[in-house]
């Protein structure tokens, strides 16, 4: 039983070592292929471009949600700042109200961020 546990070990380890030799090798196009098939690449693009700069447009709105999200972090301290130093003043309830802002900020941020693929992809996330 030994034995054969061992000698399985050996093959997949030979196996293992040897498979970058299988490896399909990648070889150029001649110039006559490129000239037949751009026309066809260049109409490809053409017709992909609307997707694609849909794409972008929602990545980058998607990008700027996030960036927000990031900066609402700062009205936790300033929150904190409004409840104690400013309460005597009226802006207890206003501090309340940045202290939840600041303490959602960071779940919405990272829900955005898992959002970033679906965005780039033209689809308009949820929420």
């Amino acid at each position: 039983m030994r034995m054969t546990t061992k000698n399985l070990m050996v093959a997949m380890l030979v196996l293992i070592l040897a498979a970058p030799c299988f490896a399909p090798r990648a070889e150029a196009m001649d110039p006559v292929t490129i000239a037949i098939l751009a026309p066809l690449a260049v109409k490809a693009a053409q017709v992909a471009a609307p997707y694609v700069v849909r794409g972008i447009k929602c990545g980058a709105l998607q990008m700027k949600k996030m960036g927000l999200d990031l900066a609402k972090i700062l009205a936790l301290p300033l929150g904190l700042c409004q409840m104690t130093a400013g309460a005597p003043f009226g802006y207890f309830k206003l501090g309340a109200n940045n202290c939840w802002i600041g303490i959602q900020s960071p779940f919405k941020f990272v829900w955005d961020t898992l959002m970033l693929p679906l965005a780039f992809t033209g689809v308009a996330p949820p929420g």
